[in-house]
Order: C-alpha cells, then sequence, then structure tokens
C-alpha cells in the first residue's frame, strides 16, 4: 500500500478490502489508495460512527466512519441483537420511517429487511414522513423500538439514524451504551444478516396519518380565536422535506384558510439535492429567503419553515417597524411557552403539578416565566432525548405541558416524545392568530414577554473543525476552557463554573465545589462547560454531537422599559455577545 496510514485506520481500510463488502466499496476504496488519498481515507476509516445526540450520523460514502449500507447494516443488527436480547420472548415490533435524503429510502429499506430477517415485526412507511409521526407510530403501534432514517438540517451530503425506545423517544442511558457495546460486538460484516423476511414486514400510511393529525388537532386552545382570524396570512415551506406531508392538512384541518405554500419547495427534488438552498436548514436566513419574499409580496402575518425530517422549525413575522424579520429559536420557544402558559391559566389547569422543559443552553427567559406562573422547569443536556427521559420519569406524577431548545425544536403535549415541527407549525398559527386577535403582531407579544420579564438576548459562536485533526482541535479547545477558566465575561467577574463531564459546580470566587445530581431528569455525564457571571450572563461550551462543530452560546439579559427602547437595548445586548466573542479569541 503506497499510501501512509496510522495503524488503526490501516486495519480497517485492509478489513473492508478483504471482507464481504460488494465489489464497488472494494473498487472505491482502491482508488482512494491508488490515489494517495491519505487524508480521506483516514476520515473515512479513523473511526466508527457513534451514537451522539442525534444518534448515528455522518456523511455519505464508503468506510467506518461514513453513512452507508454496512454501517447502517451494523447499527440495526446491533439493535436487533438486543433488542432480541431484551425482550426475549416477546413478539418485538419496530416502526421505520425516513426523509427526502439522499439515499434514505434504500437505507430504510435495508433497516427494515435486517430487522426481519432476525424475526422482528417492522412496520415500513410507504413514503417519506416527518420525525416525529415516527415517534408517534412507535407508541399507537406498540412498538419495542424506531428508526428514522434523516440527517435532520444536515448539509445534503449527510445522511443519519435515529433510533428510538419503546416510548417513542430517541435511545438514552443505558440502552444506547448498550447497543454501542452490542455493535462493537459485530467483528465481521458476515454477522449482518441483510436477508429480509418480507412477510414480517407491513406497509404503512394514511392509517397512521389520520390518527396523527387528530392528536394534533386536540392540542388546539383558543379555537374562536382562529375562528375570527381564519384570513390569517400564512406562507410556509417545508425546504423540499416532509412537512408537504402534514403541515398544509393540519393547517387547514385547524381552520386557517388563507396559507401560501412555497411551490418550488414543496416536494423533495433531485433525490434529497435541495436545490433552491445552500443548507435545507430554517435556523439559516438563505434557507428562508423565498418564503420571505413572497411573504413581502403578500403581506403576510406569519412565515413558517421546517427541516427535511420536520422536527425543526424557523419563523418570521413583521417587526415593531413593519419589516418582516426572522425570529431565532430562543425567541419562538419563548412565545409558545408564554402562550402556553397563559392558556392553561385561563383555563384555571395550573394546579401546581405542571413542569415545561427546556435545555441548559436555551434562554433562561423560559424558567424565569415558568416561576410567574407557579409551574417548575426542568433544564436537561442538549438533546431533545433528554426532555423525553424527563416526561418519562415524572408522568403519572406531574404534568407536560410544552418544550423546547433553542435550535429550533419545540414540543406540546406528551403523545410525542421528540421535538415536532407539524404540531409546532399549528401551534404558532394557533399563537399568532390569538395575538392578532387582541390587536398585536407576534413581535409586539416578544416585547410585552421582555418588558415584564426581562430582555433576555442567546448569540451563537459556532466554529466547524473537520476530520481528526478538527476533532483533537476540538478536545484541545475544551480542555483549555477547563483548565483555564475565563476570569470575566464584558466586564463582569466570573464567579460560577458548571462541569458537565465531571458532574461538578464550583464557586470560582471560594473554589468551593459540589456535585451535579445525575442518572435522572436528562443529566449524565457530558463534554460540556457553562460559566456564569455576577450580572447574570452565561455561557456555555459544546462540542456538538452531530456535526464536526464546537458551540459556544453566550446569554445575556437587561430590562425593557418600553417598546421604543426595544431597538437600543437589542443592539446593547448584541454588542455584549460580540464583545465577550472577541476577548475570547472566538471571532
Amino acid at each position: 500500500m503506497a499510501v501512509q496510514l496510522e495503524s488503526n485506520v490501516l486495519d480497517k481500510v485492509n478489513s473492508w478490502l478483504n471482507g464481504n463488502y460488494d465489489i464497488d466499496t472494494k473498487a472505491e476504496i482502491q482508488d482512494l489508495i491508488d490515489n494517495e488519498k491519505t487524508t480521506e481515507l483516514t476520515d473515512a476509516f479513523y473511526k466508527d460512527l457513534e451514537f451522539g445526540t442525534g444518534g448515528l450520523r455522518g456523511l455519505i460514502g464508503i468506510g467506518s466512519n461514513r453513512m452507508n449500507r454496512y454501517t447502517i447494516g451494523a447499527a440495526t443488527q446491533g439493535l436487533a441483537n438486543y433488542l432480541n436480547k431484551t425482550f426475549a420472548g416477546e413478539m418485538i415490533k419496530v416502526a421505520i420511517a425516513y426523509d427526502s435524503r439522499i439515499k434514505s429510502d434504500e437505507f430504510s429499506r435495508i433497516t427494515a429487511d435486517i430487522f426481519s430477517a432476525n424475526g422482528i415485526k417492522v412496520y415500513l412507511f410507504e413514503s417519506l414522513r416527518p420525525t416525529p409521526e415516527l415517534s408517534f407510530a412507535i407508541r399507537l403501534l406498540g412498538c419495542h423500538s424506531g428508526v428514522v432514517v434523516t440527517a435532520s438540517h444536515n448539509p445534503k451530503e449527510y445522511n443519519g439514524y435515529k433510533a428510538y425506545w419503546v416510548d417513542g423517544s430517541q435511545v438514552v442511558a443505558p440502552h444506547d451504551k448498550n447497543i454501542i457495546d452490542e455493535v462493537n460486538a459485530i467483528t465481521s460484516v458476515d454477522d449482518i444478516n441483510f436477508d429480509g423476511d418480507d412477510s414480517l414486514i407491513e406497509i404503512v400510511g394514511k392509517n397512521v396519518d389520520e390518527k396523527y393529525l387528530d392528536q394534533l388537532l386536540s392540542l388546539s386552545i383558543s379555537k374562536d380565536a382562529i375562528s375570527r382570524q381564519k384570513a390569517l396570512k400564512i406562507v410556509y415551506t417545508p425546504i423540499h422535506g416532509t412537512g408537504i406531508t402534514l403541515v398544509p392538512q393540519l393547517l387547514q384541518r385547524m381552520g386557517f384558510e388563507n396559507v401560501t405554500v412555497i411551490e418550488e419547495q414543496a416536494e423533495p427534488q433531485g433525490n434529497g439535492q435541495f436545490p433552491t438552498v445552500v443548507y435545507p436548514n430554517p435556523e439559516e436566513t438563505e434557507a428562508m429567503s423565498m418564503a420571505m419574499e413572497k411573504a413581502r409580496e403578500i403581506d403576510a402575518d406569519l412565515i413558517m419553515g421546517t427541516d427535511p425530517d420536520s422536527d425543526r422549525v424557523g419563523i418570521g413575522a413583521k417587526n415593531q417597524h413593519g419589516e418582516l424579520q426572522l425570529l431565532n429559536g430562543n425567541q419562538t420557544a419563548s412565545l409558545l411557552i408564554y402562550y402556553l402558559l397563559n392558556a392553561w391559566k385561563d383555563a384555571g389547569k395550573l394546579t401546581g403539578t405542571q413542569f415545561v422543559c427546556k435545555t441548559i443552553v436555551t434562554t433562561d427567559l423560559i424558567d424565569r416565566m415558568a416561576e410567574a406562573y407557579g409551574v417548575k422547569c426542568y433544564n436537561t443536556l442538549t438533546g431533545f432525548k433528554y426532555i423525553a427521559q424527563v416526561i418519562r420519569e415524572k408522568e403519572g406524577i406531574e404534568q407536560f405541558i410544552g418544550g423546547g431548545e433553542e435550535s429550533y425544536g419545540y414540543l406540546i403535549g406528551d403523545a410525542v416524545r421528540d421535538k415536532d415541527a407539524i404540531a409546532s407549525c399549528g401551534m404558532i398559527a394557533e399563537l399568532t392568530a390569538y395575538a392578532k386577535d387582541k390587536g398585536l403582531s407576534l413581535f409586539d407579544m416578544l416585547m410585552e414577554i421582555y418588558k415584564q420579564f426581562g430582555f433576555y438576548y442567546e448569540g451563537l459562536i459556532s466554529l466547524t473543525k473537520k476530520g481528526k485533526s478538527g476533532a483533537d482541535e476540538i478536545q484541545q479547545m475544551m480542555a483549555d476552557f477547563r483548565t483555564s477558566p475565563p476570569k470575566t465575561l464584558a466586564g463582569s467577574e466570573v464567579i460560577r463554573m458548571d462541569d458537565y463531564k465531571a458532574l461538578t459546580t464550583t464557586d470560582l470566587r471560594t473554589g468551593n465545589r459540589e456535585e451535579i445530581p445525575s442518572g435522572e431528569m436528562g443529566i449524565e455525564p457530558s463534554n460540556v462547560l457553562q460559566f456564569f457571571t455576577a450580572d447574570g450572563t452565561k455561557f456555555t461550551c459544546r462540542p456538538s454531537g452531530t456535526e464536526p462543530k464546537i458551540k459556544f452560546y453566550v446569554g445575556v439579559r437587561a430590562a425593557l422599559e418600553s417598546n421604543e427602547d426595544f431597538d437600543a437595548v437589542y443592539d446593547s445586548l448584541k454588542q455584549k455577545v460580540k464583545s465577550i466573542g472577541e476577548e475570547l479569541g472566538l471571532q
């Protein structure tokens, strides 16, 4: 072999060249060798894909660190082995869905074949469906597990594999680690049984759709406001994803009569190529640009866009100057929780046993609002599976109202156990109608929240570090922050450090250290650091579990006395976030 590779990479490359892999895969590996593509080979083979906050996810291609029939196969065989051991003697059932990405349909069929080959009953969706519907279907059909093939909002070159458990939530400890152990125990491609049993595969579709839509309709609170505001102008884009299957139907059934769908982005095109966007991510302004343009044309009240698997939604509305503006995930989560808290209060349903839930990097404004309404707010690690864990642990004891995370994922009610952009679109449209019924825009409502509870602003600094060298750099950055915490941020003393890897919270003024409770409530060891200053600023460092990135979250706050002060306070908070990034050398 002409190329120089590290021993662990060389061993994996040889195992693929000499193993029972298909001829095209071997030819592609050999071509990389012949052309001395050392970096490409290293990145493709230096590790195995692992379950992170979103499951299995990576670039499509050959290699143990890529999404292909063999890594999908190993993951599924490992999951099948674990299911057969965990539920021995039962008729095990799983549900499988997929989105509009490259090879999603192919990967889903491979997954179905492997499960069925291992004696497991499979409910396979007939065509692409949203991730939250998969979560719902697991509970509806009495499944023990489920899989959705998707890379969520990642670039088109990616695909992924999310594993779900019996309650419809993504797999959490100890099951995730146990499944990894089962996958790692597969030492040869020959351990994977690809020969499916068609008698164990049942195709599902419209029957599940109808029950899911009925459940979403039951969440509606302000039916009278919708009736009065049925002409509300809504622009919606599925960004070539699964949202087209259900969002327009849901809005129509709720009573909204003036919904404009962006036709150029209405159907999946080009086998996951997402031809009209760079990234199919509603967090990106570019991905929402067509919807914004149409909204300006028709003078819309609300813009909504969902990502390919419809677990995230981005929204836009007119600001106080009458200009269309996209809201960030923290703002949308705050609006949703504020609306739900008010609606539950007005209905006399707040009894002291309700709760909302969010992640530790999501705005603390939600904590403040929940406290004011006498509702508990639980904070979890990043990843909606942890919010689902809290819902599961509190089931029958406390009642879940809603929850969310800053990365544009929200959940209303507990019938689904993952972030649900379909339900969120319905509820966002409803709260917009509710606000308009009171003479307010969404932005007016947001300013009312800020005046009442404080103006909370959150900035995100995201650094991409690709490949093995990038992964090493990210780990070094975390080590440096852990051993040398910043002394001040924007002139305010850093007084506390929470280390979720060590599960300790440290008073940096006294050196006193206490344990962070783990094992429940969505907390377990994780490579996350949080720093808190005397003036209430919060700074979080977290390597992404699904992308080659390290993310820095900066949360700041100030008082907002009047609507007229909004621009000045907003600018000062943005400048404060920018200055923190600059002083830490992140911008």
